[in-house]
């Protein structure tokens, strides 16, 4: 399913990611700001492969314009979680973020799921509950690549589709 918004700089579409795709979102997970200084460990040496966006349910945020990626998200099914998010820095606040959750609950719906999981960069809490996101708990740390502990948060999704 494609699902598309139009902001103020444009239109943003997604669509299901491709083995080609693969480069692209390793970059975007390795480039994120968000994972600068402590967070470093955690995506050093990342990579978003073929076969992984083969075996998953991977979608892609793209400009409507150029293509150009915007930022994706992967929703493992069993057990249900959404394993990676991200949105390019440039694209933030753009309503990517938004978008791709709403793509999220929609393909996690059709696939009959009743709640996600997201075990969530500590920073990116405060997003995920303003999209509806409820915290249930804390995972723990398991160094070296990280170090800290993580808000463990779920979305519950309804069947008929109300909610967040």
């Amino acid at each position: 399913m494609e699902r598309s918004i139009t902001s103020g700089s444009g239109s943003i579409s997604v669509r299901r990611a491709t083995a080609r795709d693969a480069k692209r979102l390793t970059r975007l997970v390795r480039g994120s700001r968000a994972y600068e200084g402590q967070y470093a460990a955690m995506v050093a040496g990342y990579r978003v492969g073929p076969d992984y966006i083969e075996s998953h349910r991977v979608f892609v945020a793209t400009d409507g314009g150029d293509g150009h990626v915007l930022g994706f998200y992967a929703l493992v099914l069993a057990p249900p979680e959404l394993d990676l998010m991200f949105v390019a820095d440039q694209s933030q606040n753009r309503g990517v973020g938004r978008l791709l959750v709403a793509h999220m609950q929609t393909e996690a719906r059709a696939a009959g799921l009743d709640r996600v999981r997201v075990v969530s960069h500590p920073p990116a809490e405060g997003f995920y509950r303003s999209v509806g996101a409820v915290r249930v708990g804390t995972a723990s740390a398991t160094p070296p690549a990280v170090a800290w502990d993580r808000p463990e948060l779920e979305f519950l999704i309804p069947a008929d589709g109300s909610g967040p």
